[in-house]
């Protein structure tokens, strides 16, 4: 099985439709955490110009991927700048600690 992992960063304010959204899709892991920063949005306002967003963190078998992904986008979407970025990224391994079997070996 080949997996990918999707990094996606979304405003807040969204992020409990994005979950919910994620949990109707079965979708089986996500980590998220509060991320600072700025990119194509800065927040002139403050003295550093970062942005607090959430950091959606999901590792999914690369047929899924794509699905979960637009999902994010379509759920997130609000039309303004500072919406946030989808990545999907190519994972050579996953290991599993309590296990210590390779999840990225079968397939």
């Amino acid at each position: 099985m080949k997996l990918k992992k999707i990094n996606a960063i979304i405003r807040c304010e969204v992020l409990e439709q994005v979950e919910r959204k994620l949990q109707d899709m079965g979708v089986q892991g996500v980590t998220v955490s509060q991320v600072k920063g700025f990119g194509e949005y800065a927040n002139t306002y403050t003295k550093d110009w970062l942005v607090t967003h959430a950091r959606i963190e999901i590792f999914t078998d690369e047929v899924q991927a794509d699905a979960i992904a637009e999902a994010i986008m379509e759920t997130a979407h609000t039309g303004v700048s500072g919406d946030g970025i989808v990545a999907i990224l190519p994972v050579e391994k996953l290991l599993r600690i309590r296990t210590k079997c390779d999840d990225s070996a079968s397939g």
